[in-house]
């Protein structure tokens, strides 16, 4: 008898999937509302948050309750009313949706997921309808990441209306995820600065919803991210009306965009909240909880609420790597402190940029430049990609405009004949015994 029903039992458990078999095939969505990123846990934290009349929540109130232009009004509707239980600030929100001019489907999406219980079945239809309606129309405008994570918040938000609850329109999503994931992880392909807080909304909703963490995909993109994003500031702070920004590296003319900005810090918190124990998001959280940073303005700070944790502990950041140097994707970033002050140097998307005593100073690789040092790192640009000479005298040099992903022979002075490889931005690490003071050759090989 025991042997039969052990029998029944493991046959039994052979006919239910794994959890990697529902990741592959089912994308339905059956989840409660709220669905898009107000979990019970974070509602809890959030509704914690405006208990204790924390300096967050009071900004939020402060300009939500009296009156300021908000620049997404659907959003900050909605999640005013989900936090304070405020039916007036939900139902704007929600006359607001259904304006025919108003055709942000995030903010829409938002909307019909957040403020359900202060709209009439009528407005439930209509809503649902606009939001299927914009769904079915051929894309158009924004990038692939933004847009995709746009179509998924959407879908999630009116699952209930698609005899498949989603799954037709999360597929395709997932399917190219997959592939732009390969090309991350070999540094192929590459996500802009201004997408990954759209891309950590898609992260969020499809693992709440679906108990996917898309991230699997690109384990190494993933762990490089944190430092690297954390690192791409310039280290002087921009005095905004509001509070002081952390400006990301930019290579257009003029001024720091404070939108931009703002994002980049969303994007950020977003990350820590999506994964606190990942160890690069542990240096951002002590990034993130300064607070001169903190984002008081009417754009920034429903997101400031949103996401930040102060109860999540961090590491100070200023104990974070100064040398920051992805070989895959061949960005590099580094400075000589975590202060203010300090120098930096970046090399990303082939530009190379030095900020040094408040000035962004801009530099051609493969043009000839004083070597900039960096602590115990120096930098460098060589004219001919082929082959090059040069002095070291630090334990770490970085050779910057060579050929991507070659392989040289290098020669040192008193060593012999070895070979070093480039990485996918062309640059060769070269890694000495302290005080080495030495000629160093380098040539192609064909």
């Amino acid at each position: 008898m025991r042997i039969s029903i052990l029998s029944l039992l493991l046959a039994a458990l052979a006919l239910v999937p794994t959890v990697v078999e529902a990741q592959d095939d089912d994308l339905r969505v059956y989840t409660d509302t709220p669905r898009l990123f107000l979990t019970p846990a974070r509602i809890r934290l959030l509704k914690r948050e405006k208990e204790r009349k924390s300096l967050r929540w009071e900004q939020f109130e402060l300009l939500t309750s009296g009156g300021a232009k908000m620049p997404e009004p659907g959003f900050t509707g909605a999640f005013f009313y989900q936090v304070a239980g405020d039916s007036g600030a939900g139902r704007r929100a929600v006359e607001w949706a259904l304006v025919p001019a108003n055709q942000d489907l995030r903010q829409l999406s938002l909307v019909f997921d957040w403020c359900a219980p202060v709209m009439t079945p009528a407005q439930v239809e209509q809503l649902g309808t606009k939001i299927g309606r914009i769904l079915a129309a051929p894309a158009s405008g924004g990038s692939d990441i933004a847009r995709d994570s746009t179509r998924v918040m959407a879908a999630i938000a009116i699952a209930d209306r698609f005899p498949d609850h989603g799954e037709a329109i999360l597929k395709p999503i997932v399917a190219r995820w997959h592939v732009l994931a390969k090309g991350l992880e070999s540094g192929q392909a590459s996500i802009p600065r201004t997408d990954i807080y759209a891309l950590f909304e898609m992260l969020h909703a499809i693992r709440d919803n679906l108990k996917i963490d898309l991230r699997e995909d690109a384990r190494r993109y993933f762990r490089e991210l944190p430092l690297d994003h954390m690192a791409s500031h310039y280290p002087a702070s921009f005095p905004a009306p509001e509070n002081e920004f952390h400006i990301p590296a930019f290579v257009r003319d003029g001024d720091p965009d404070v939108t931009e900005a703002t994002f980049s810090r969303a994007a950020e918190l977003s990350m820590v909240a999506f994964d606190s124990n990942e160890a690069g998001n542990q240096y951002v959280q002590g990034w993130l909880m300064q607070d001169r940073f903190m984002m008081r303005g009417a754009l920034g700070a429903p997101y400031e609420f949103l996401w930040a944790n102060p109860y999540q502990p961090g590491l100070s950041y200023s104990q974070a790597p100064l040398v920051i140097h992805d070989p895959v994707s061949g960005r590099l970033f580094a400075r000589t402190s975590w202060d203010d002050d300090a120098t930096w140097i970046g090399y990303f998307d082939g530009r190379l940029q030095l900020f040094r005593d408040g000035r962004i100073v801009v530099l051609r690789v493969g043009a000839a430049i004083d070597p900039v040092q960096v602590g115990d790192s120096t930098f460098m640009s060589v004219t001919n990609k082929d082959a090059a000479k040069f002095q070291v005298n630090s334990p770490e040099t970085f050779v910057l405009g060579l050929a991507p992903h070659s392989t040289y022979d290098v020669e040192i002075d008193d060593e012999e004949l070895s070979e070093w490889e480039t990485d996918n931005g062309g640059t060769l690490v070269l890694k000495l015994l302290e005080g080495t003071d030495a000629a160093v050759r380098v040539k192609r090989r064909p």
